[in-house]
């Protein structure tokens, strides 16, 4: 690593450790030693475009920068951070950032891929990997991980996160926050409920009450907060009025004091300035002020506390004492750097790693038997299935002749998907390429692109329906640009873009049995696909191992066992929906006066948690124990009644009830069936990855604690109420088994 305790003042820096009980008064002498606009330097984070400029480079000479971003490369770190540690006064060392979101040089699955895994060992895995090759070019700070919780799929920035689920998001969070740190500084971001941006618009309001903001956007915070990151990200939206840059209640009061964090807070690209549009500022010396007394410590890319608050500080209008503990909170961050001892990637574990997380990621919507409606308009000279009235999935290796339609079929770049940092699209194996690779010599493979992502024109359906009428069975990968998710990139439509519908209906139309692979970074519309085609797939976008998964599942060498971490719609007009809604006074039914809608059903398509598998499996036997100092007893006699300090085991036995050994997800949630405040219809409390052999039955066990079913009631305060709870295992967030229990007080 390129920060060593290798000239005095970081050495001392070092010897105020441990980070998390430093104080301010540790840093005295050295705070004595600075200028102001030294200490504002260190304030400063400016981003670089790949290696520092000449005016960069001297702004870090004179103590005027205190970190950079997207500077790649050992030789691009050492070099300006070597101006830093020698030519500077201080010699202060730099931060160096970059978005190392789903890998730095090995690209893993999106987020929102690999939260479908439900598998946070998986996470952590891929977070330690990413932050080891990331280290090894120089980097010491990710702006990940993204723990925003994302309930409309019109945000393009869902991609990047875990989904619609506190609990799920929580757990991942923290595991990706365990994983980075090994080698780098992790940052939670974006501090607070940008994930709920109105109508899905990047960078807008988020207009939510006190309650939905405590119980479902802060939690995952919290849990990185308590994993022990070591930076948060202030967001681009306001909250209720007051932009998060600028809340002080946020970042102090919440954050510092009720948490007691004791890291830095840095903001996101421009989000100082942005508080003069956002309009609580009318220059940039008042936003710049408002930023820093509300607990901003560094002001990413507007240069505004180095360039206009000298003058409020020494006016009196800024505290000194507030300038202090901001730089001390920098400083500590790159103490914290230095104890950091980064292991060398290893590129070979990490590849494997890469496709193993891909395969988990997979999500099989639908597999459908073939001739049983699963195709619309199929000629009488049709070719048949290859294996009538079966599930299409998996494929047979030795099929004569599979089609391979679409623009994603054969392209690298795309399944790189948003922020893919260093990632070489060279590096990418494309669905075609594992599919070519995967079939004997006398299987043909006929590749169509059809139209491109966005096209308009049709010009190149005859080579696929061509393509589609010679084969036994047709696979079309299909879905969004690899930048049509992420930032900025917003969408007021979800279906697929351009003409590839039309190409999916025109192959269908062939009679020929159609695989559907989906690549996007939300969910899309699919409302035709789930009623004429025959298997639909969702690869997300897995990055570099794309292919090789997407190929070993269409083929059965893996049984996928994806689950989705995000409720897909039937049309937009149902958004947002998402699986823990709470009830309303007239729940949806059959008279008219309730709670649906007239022109479209109120369930989504594909529920949270759902995802199918190659085999089947059956759940049985839930019992729900009350667990005690002196053991455990069964409750299922009466109503059972447990204190709110005790905790609760749940058992069920699963059974692999198929002829092929899969992974089930089991999934506990929990209802809380009256409160003093209206509680969500279903919650998820607990989940584990069951690998079973045919035939196997296995007897699961999760816990829950009372402390899981606390809400903040009417006083906004933290309670576990007495009442009636029902609890639910099962495969996904509308199916499973049901049993009751009791929350009373002694």
């Amino acid at each position: 690593m390129m920060l060593r305790p290798r000239h005095t003042l970081l050495a001392a820096l070092l010897t105020l450790l441990p980070l998390a009980t430093a104080s301010a008064q540790n840093y005295d002498s050295l705070l004595a030693r600075m200028t102001l606009e030294e200490k504002l330097g260190q304030l400063n984070l400016l981003s670089a475009g790949g290696r520092a400029s000449p005016q960069q480079t001297d702004l870090v000479r004179r103590g005027l920068v205190g970190g950079l971003f997207n500077v790649i490369g050992t030789e691009n770190t050492r070099a300006v951070d070597r101006v830093a540690t020698s030519e500077s006064r201080l010699k202060i060392p730099l931060l160096f950032g970059l978005d190392v979101i789903h890998g730095f040089r090995t690209i893993f699955p999106i987020p929102l891929a690999e939260a479908g895994a439900f598998d946070p060992e998986l996470a952590e895995a891929t977070a330690r990997a990413a932050g080891r090759e990331a280290a090894a070019a120089g980097i010491n700070w990710t702006y990940a991980p993204m723990v925003d919780i994302a309930r409309d799929p019109r945000w393009g920035r869902i991609a990047e996160g875990s989904g619609e689920d506190t609990y799920l998001g929580s757990q991942l969070a923290a595991a990706r926050v365990r994983g980075f740190q090994e080698s780098i500084l992790a940052t939670a971001k974006h501090f607070a409920a940008y994930g709920a941006a109105e109508g899905g618009r990047d960078y807008n309001s988020a207009d939510i009450s006190p309650r939905t903001l405590r119980e479902v956007y802060l939690p995952p915070f919290k849990a990185a907060v308590d994993a022990g990151v070591a930076t948060l990200m202030s967001a681009f939206n306001d909250i209720g009025g007051v932009p998060a840059s600028g809340n002080a209640w946020l970042t102090d009061t919440l954050l510092r004091r009720e948490w007691r964090f004791n890291g830095m807070v840095v903001s996101d690209w421009t989000s100082v300035a942005e508080l003069i549009p956002h309009g609580i500022a009318g220059s940039q010396a008042e936003a710049g002020r408002r930023a820093l007394t509300a607990g901003v410590d560094m002001d990413m890319q507007s240069s505004i506390y180095v360039d206009s608050l000298a003058p409020l500080v020494r006016a009196g209008r800024i505290p000194m004492a507030v300038v202090d503990s901001a730089v001390v909170r920098v400083l500590r961050a790159k103490a914290r750097v230095a104890q950091l001892k980064p292991v060398a990637p290893n590129a070979v574990e990490i590849r494997a790693l890469a496709r193993r997380a891909a395969r988990e990621s997979i999500v099989l919507l639908r597999n459908e038997r073939v001739g049983r409606g699963a195709a619309c308009c199929a000629p009488t000279d049709a070719p048949p299935s290859p294996r009538p009235d079966t599930p299409l999935l998996p494929l047979d290796r030795a099929t004569p002749v599979i089609a391979v339609i679409g623009p994603l079929a054969d392209n690298q770049l795309d399944p790189l998907g948003p922020w893919h940092t260093d990632g070489k699209p060279e590096d990418v194996v494309t669905v075609l390429q594992g599919i070519k690779t995967r079939v004997p010599s006398g299987t043909e493979v006929v590749y169509a692109r059809g139209a491109g992502i966005e096209d308009t024109s049709t010009a190149g359906f005859a080579d696929a329906v061509a393509a589609a009428r010679r084969a036994k069975v047709a696979i079309l990968v299909l879905g969004e640009r690899h930048d049509m998710s992420g930032e900025a990139a917003s969408r007021a439509y979800l279906g697929l873009p351009g003409v590839q519908q039309q190409l999916l209906e025109a192959v269908a139309a062939t009679g020929t049995p159609v695989v559907l692979v989906l690549m996007n970074g939300r969910p899309l519309i699919l409302e035709w696909a789930a009623e004429h085609v025959a298997a639909i797939v969702e690869d997300w976008y897995l990055g570099v191992e794309s292919g090789n998964a997407t190929a070993e599942v269409l083929f059965g060498e893996v049984n996928p066992s994806g689950r989705l971490p995000v409720t897909f719609p039937r049309a937009v007009g149902q958004i947002p929906t998402y699986y823990n809604h709470r009830n309303t006074g007239r729940p949806p039914g059959d008279q008219k006066f309730t709670s649906k809608y007239i022109d479209v059903s109120v369930t989504p398509r594909y529920p949270f948690g759902y995802g199918l598998s190659y085999t089947t499996f059956a759940y049985r036997d839930l019992k729900v124990l009350f667990r005690t100092t002196v053991g455990s007893r069964d409750l299922q006699a009466g109503l059972p009644r447990v204190g709110p300090n005790d905790s609760l085991t749940v058992l069920v036995t699963v059974v692999n009830t198929g002829a092929r050994e899969g992974t089930e997800v089991v999934q506990l949630y929990v209802r809380d069936e009256v409160g003093s405040v209206a509680r969500p219809m279903r919650e998820l409390k607990g989940f584990l990855r069951v690998t079973l052999k045919p035939g196997e039955a296995r007897r699961v066990e999760l816990r829950l604690a009372a402390r899981d079913l606390a809400f903040y009631g009417l006083d906004m305060k933290p309670t576990v109420e007495p009442g009636t709870f029902r609890v639910f295992v099962g495969p996904n967030s509308i199916e499973g088994l049901e049993a009751t229990f009791e929350v009373a007080y002694p």
